[in-house]
């Protein structure tokens, strides 16, 4: 039986669970149909929480392919090709041969960056393994003899990786490239990428900064397509200078990076993403020519470029009141009347809310004032009253009378009236 299964953790409420679902059948009925040894399920984490737990799963949907007694974590799109593609690779050897010239090039055809390899049993082969087992989760980890590479491929010393990528290669070299595992944590992107959301997640792993053409696809005005082209020139060109620091590519349309700044960038323009602590670098002069790009990098790696952004406190506020601004407004384009009924009964309750209490305080104002009047008034009866018999007392005419007199009292009082 097969020990390799690729599991969707869910959570019955999870509006993203249930829009994965039908991505997730597919994945199911086309490995089963291919016949891959990966067996596709799901667990509702909910009811399982301790075995989610186990497995470290924090949010829903997570995919995860468990291979013996190793658990990765897929971070990809969620399509049905990106998935299946994922377990395959994921399921299979670490290391993957090519052992003939042949297959060597029909594999670099299938893969914009390509890992290889070369050489004989040594530690170096021992650490590529170790981290092919970390990072096979974005790439595929091969391995050939010197004589299947191409013929304009020198190698300075055996053994050694080698990365095939930009129409080029790239040879690891310890003492200038550091730890291998960051070395190829990289080098797995193109030197100059067609940017989204989802892939500048994916460079915050690499360090690097990532310098943005951001013009309109559909466009093809002067304009925009010369940014483009300085930024690819600039990739191309002056790799050794920045490819340890920078990452290139263009992203279509300001949507995106407008939430991401909150700010309103006029397109075609550049800017310089820093992913880690979400700083971000715009030109102080219009970039003209490859000269200005280069300079405008170095002001950045030298410190003279100022920085915009960042994680702090206040940055964190903005976030906030960006956001729920931002979501008010998406509410209200999308659904007038959603937007009136979800932002409009709150704010109506509260008003009456408050009207009620002003109402309250008002009246109880009122009836206070009243009562004071009227407890006054009653007091000066009192207080009349108490004099009267005090008076009645110290003149000797205060005593007990019986009923015949008191009628007789009442009577001489009604005529002196």
């Amino acid at each position: 039986k097969s020990n390799v299964f690729a599991s969707q953790f869910y959570a019955p409420w999870c509006g993203h669970c249930k829009k994965l679902e039908p991505v997730w059948n597919e994945v199911g009925i086309e490995m089963k149909n291919m016949g891959s040894p990966v067996k596709v399920g799901k667990m509702d984490a909910t009811s399982f929480s301790s075995i989610a737990s186990e497995f470290g799963v924090r949010g829903y949907p997570t995919i995860k392919l468990l291979k013996g007694d190793l658990a990765y974590n897929y971070r990809g799109p969620r399509t049905k090709d990106d998935i299946i593609e994922f377990a395959n690779r994921v399921a299979g050897p670490l290391i993957r041969p090519l052992p003939s010239h042949h297959m060597f090039e029909h594999v670099q055809k299938r893969h914009r960056v390509l890992f290889v390899y070369v050489g004989g049993e040594s530690p170096l082969k021992e650490k590529y393994i170790e981290v092919a087992s970390e990072l096979i989760v974005y790439t595929y980890f091969f391995s050939a003899s010197e004589d299947v590479l191409p013929e304009y491929v020198t190698l300075p010393e055996l053994p050694a990786v080698v990365v095939f990528k930009d129409g080029t290669y790239f040879v690891y070299d310890e003492y200038e490239d550091g730890d291998l595992s960051s070395w190829i944590n990289r080098e797995r992107f193109q030197g100059y990428l067609n940017v989204d959301g989802f892939t500048l997640y994916e460079l915050g792993d690499t360090g690097k900064l990532v310098a943005i053409a951001v013009i309109d696809d559909k466009n093809s005005s002067v304009e925009h397509t010369r940014l483009k082209s300085i930024i690819q020139e600039v990739a191309r060109d002056y790799r050794d200078h920045f490819h340890r620091d920078f990452q290139f590519g263009h992203m279509d349309g300001n949507d995106y990076i407008n939430s991401l700044l909150m700010d309103d960038l006029t397109i075609p323009t550049i800017v310089v993403l820093n992913t880690s602590n979400q700083q971000y670098f715009l030109p102080d002069r219009h970039i003209e020519n490859t000269e200005d790009m280069v300079q405008f990098i170095n002001n950045i790696l030298d410190g003279t470029a100022e920085a915009q952004g960042g994680d702090g406190l206040l940055q964190r506020i903005k976030r906030i009141i960006y956001d729920a601004k931002s979501t008010v407004v998406s509410v209200f384009k999308s659904s007038p009347l959603l937007g009136c009924f979800l932002f409009g009964l709150p704010l109506g309750v509260i008003s009456i809310m408050c009207y009620g209490i002003c109402t309250a305080d008002t009246d109880g104002g009122v009836d206070e004032h009243e009562a004071a009047k009227k407890e006054n008034s009653d007091r000066e009866l009192t207080d009349e009253g108490s004099e009267e018999e005090q008076e009645e007392e110290k003149n000797g005419k205060y005593t007990e009378l019986s009923d015949g007199e008191l009628k007789q009292k009442d009577v001489m009082e009604k005529k002196k009236d």
